[in-house]
């Protein structure tokens, strides 16, 4: 059930049955050569369809920007700052808990996001608490990230071994490809890549890692492996979702 497509009775109904939602949040940043752009977005949104199917819960819509202020050396990257992102996921929570909802599940596809989105969700329970929402307190939220499921991290080892990297891996590309097969793109790789610089400005990013890429081969990500990989995250990220609804 994705709420974008369903109708407010429809979420009213639902929310007699669940206070549970799922919303997927990525970035839109450089990934390399051959890489999408929309990678992490892409990513978290299939894997939150997937999980919503399993769970029977319902989707949000994607946040496709993120905090990636340090890919925007890059053309095509787009970042909000991390206080804007912090207002934003606010304004979202304070908007569903209105509404019933109690139990956020953000299914992440971006490492720049963590640490702004668990900042958001400390200055959100003291926001709610300072408005006198009703259920303020039962609301509680937490983030999935599917690159980090311990299934996905032993598979994406046993394929790639250390030319996983950490950026624009051939995991996550494989993903994508999975996704949308159509969009597959080519381009020349170099066999020397920069990985081990801790990251401070765009400039910086762009002078240590000159094609985006940490440490990384995606010219191994293949649709199948994408394929393994997403059944993988979604049963993971399922039992986890179920786990955080049913502990109050």
């Amino acid at each position: 059930m994705l709420l974008h497509l369903s109708t407010w009775p429809e979420v009213e109904a639902y929310l007699n049955q669940s206070q549970g939602i799922i919303l997927p949040i990525g970035s839109t940043e450089q990934h390399g050569p051959t890489g999408l752009i929309g990678t992490d977005a892409i990513c978290a949104e299939a894997i939150s369809k997937g999980v919503g199917e399993t769970v029977q819960a319902l989707v949000g819509p994607t946040i496709n920007v993120g905090m990636a202020l340090h890919h925007t050396g890059f053309p095509g990257t787009i970042s909000l700052r991390p206080s804007t992102m912090i207002q934003m996921i606010r304004d979202y929570i304070v908007c569903l808990t209105k509404a019933g909802f109690t139990k956020f599940f953000f299914i992440n596809g971006h490492g720049g996001n963590i640490a702004t989105l668990k900042a958001a969700f400390s200055e959100t329970y003291a926001h709610l608490a300072d408005l006198n929402i009703a259920d303020a307190d039962r609301v509680k939220c937490k983030v999935g990230n599917w690159f980090m499921c311990s299934s996905v991290y032993k598979l994406a080892k046993e394929l790639y071994g250390s030319q996983e990297g950490s950026h624009a891996t051939p995991s996550e590309v494989a993903l994508t490809q999975y996704v949308y097969p159509e969009a597959i793109k080519q381009a020349p790789l170099s066999e020397n890549v920069a990985s081990g610089y801790s990251i401070y400005s765009a400039a910086d990013f762009r002078r240590r890692y000159p094609d985006g890429r940490m440490g990384s081969n995606p010219a191994l990500a293949t649709p199948e492996h994408g394929k393994q990989f997403y059944e993988l995250a979604v049963k993971e990220l399922s039992n986890s979702y179920l786990e955080f609804i049913n502990n109050n």
